[in-house]
């Protein structure tokens, strides 16, 4: 395999140029801030701290129950009196009653809080609900284990969304991080019964009519106050504290592996959702894509979401796919050919969401450059792709992404779960692609620009070039904004937040200078 991706390298590096475009002359500061990244490239350690402090504008895609991390979840079993069975290290809900009517746990389960006095036991806790213990002959341990720890947070979850939310934002805050849109689902709790109830003939029109005639979308309202809620309580925990300036969204999560019935009224509530509350910019379908039901059924699930994106009323919806999360080897060749193409083509995916496949592609050049063509970004998860299909390095596609222009984007994924976090990926990414300062603060614009903030964008033209609007151009020599381009922040969230993101670039290379001029 190695063989076959770096070929293809070469064949994209003869037949296309580098996409890069020449953008605004480096200040001073800059200047700076690239000799001292040359300086310390190969240290991993001074790649940390440099690429630590350094903003990062966006993390575009993660899974809020898998950015967790487990201790967090561990805690909050301890809190609320949950139980984890010795066995398989799900945590559950204590059930039973005593003669002193205190709750007890089930068989072969223990408090919570019996861990802290063992430490073995909590060890293995730990490693059971992530990646840590990656130490494995198996093959494809790192797949089955990724994705086998979500059902094992289990009660820990329960009354905690706001919890959840709050230690994601307050990562991403101590990483220069400015937006998150984080993965999530909500529905009426009579989804399933209504979508059993219309059936599912293969007619979407027909299917839509009927989920809205048995009242699939009434539970909006519910949906849209109760993410609002959620929302209210991570703010009331976060107060003026780190993460409480760090602006947050979500995806609405579609899960694949359902029956065809319950997909389409998940799919419809979605795209339903997106139209009216304002906190949900995109969906995605998630689980597995090597599940045989999400490959008996992934062309169907692209031709519904086509159906409705047909519509006027969904029209210009945001959405994200996970698709070519696969490898050689975890399937047949034939899954290959078609998820990324379809997602792009049927879906009308804006992102991809890892895009690994993308090189077993019937045309992969063909797909490469209608990508690039339609701007549709790769959301990039370097650890995860490793863990999960043990696809690194040269086999990983992201420079051939970058090669053919394609925009990328890095990110998390399940930063808990992979005992990761984005700055993480960033240092990864520069020691194993050899990428300079300019990359990567390519690839933090790249965040903000691709991602589904409202609003216009702070630059013009190719969005590779990074040029900004001329209203704000003279705005940021001096640090403060004219009449012309406080207009345009006001108006646009995107502009706003990327305004935002290159004063604090501004910052970190006046920092920078400083520490190479004092060292």
């Amino acid at each position: 395999m190695k063989q076959r991706i770096t070929l293809c390298v070469l064949l994209v590096t003869m037949l296309v140029p580098a996409f890069a475009t020449a953008g605004p002359a480096l200040s001073k500061n800059e200047k700076a801030a690239v000799q001292f990244f040359k300086s310390i490239h190969d240290s991993p350690p001074m790649l940390r701290g440099f690429l630590g402090m350094m903003p990062k504008g966006a993390d575009l895609h993660t899974h809020l129950s898998g950015a967790v991390y487990a201790e967090d979840y561990l805690q909050w079993a301890v809190e609320d009196g949950r139980c984890i069975d010795t066995t398989s290290f799900t945590i559950v809900s204590a059930d039973g009653k005593t003669g002193t009517d205190q709750p007890q746990c089930p068989a072969g389960a223990v408090f919570a809080a019996e861990l802290a006095k063992n430490s073995t036991l909590y060890s293995a806790a730990v490693n059971a609900l992530s990646t840590r213990n990656m130490d494995s002959a198996t093959h494809m341990w790192g797949h089955d284990q990724f994705f086998s720890t979500f059902g094992r947070f289990g009660a820990a979850k329960q009354d905690r969304d706001a919890d959840m939310l709050a230690t994601v934002v307050r990562r991403a805050a101590s990483q220069g991080i400015l937006y998150v849109e984080v993965m999530d689902s909500i529905y009426p709790d009579n989804l399933k019964s209504l979508a059993e109830e219309v059936g599912w003939n293969g007619d979407p029109a027909a299917a839509l009519a009927a989920l809205r005639s048995a009242g699939l979308f009434n539970g909006i309202e519910q949906s849209v106050a109760a993410r609002g809620e959620t929302l209210r309580r991570m703010d009331e925990l976060l107060g003026t504290g780190p993460g409480s300036s760090t602006t947050l969204r979500f995806i609405q999560q579609v899960t694949r592996t359902a029956p065809p019935a319950q997909v389409f009224a998940q799919i419809a509530y979605s795209f339903e959702l997106v139209r009216q509350d304002p906190n949900v910019v995109a969906f995605n379908l998630v689980a597995p894509e090597d599940n045989p039901v999400a490959l008996r059924d992934y062309s169907l699930q692209m031709e519904m979401i086509d159906a409705l994106s047909a519509l006027p009323e969904y029209a210009g919806t945001a959405i994200t796919l996970h698709a070519g999360e696969l490898s050689m080897g975890l399937v047949p060749p034939r899954y290959l050919r078609f998820h990324i193409s379809e997602a792009v083509e049927k879906g009308h995916a804006r992102r991809i969401g890892h895009g690994v496949d993308v090189m077993y592609e019937e045309n992969p050049f063909a797909l490469l450059r209608t990508m690039r063509e339609k701007g549709v970004a790769v959301e990039i998860c370097l650890s995860s792709n490793d863990q999960i299909l043990h696809v690194a390095g040269p086999d990983h596609p992201f420079p051939i992404y970058r090669r053919y222009g394609v925009p990328v984007v890095l990110n998390t994924d399940d930063e808990g779960v992979g005992r990761i976090d984005l700055t993480n990926e960033y240092v990864r990414a520069v020691l194993t692609y050899n990428l300079g300062y300019e990359d990567v603060k390519a690839l933090s614009r790249n965040s903000l620009e691709y991602s589904f903030l409202p609003g216009k964008s702070l630059w013009v033209g190719n969005p590779a070039a990074f040029e900004m609007r001329s209203v704000c151009q003279d705005s940021l020599a001096g640090q403060r904004e004219t009449p012309q381009c406080d207009q345009l922040l006001k108006e646009s969230e995107k502009a706003r937040l990327q305004w935002e993101l290159e004063k604090a670039f501004a910052a970190f290379e006046r920092e920078m200078a400083h520490t190479v001029a004092n060292r």
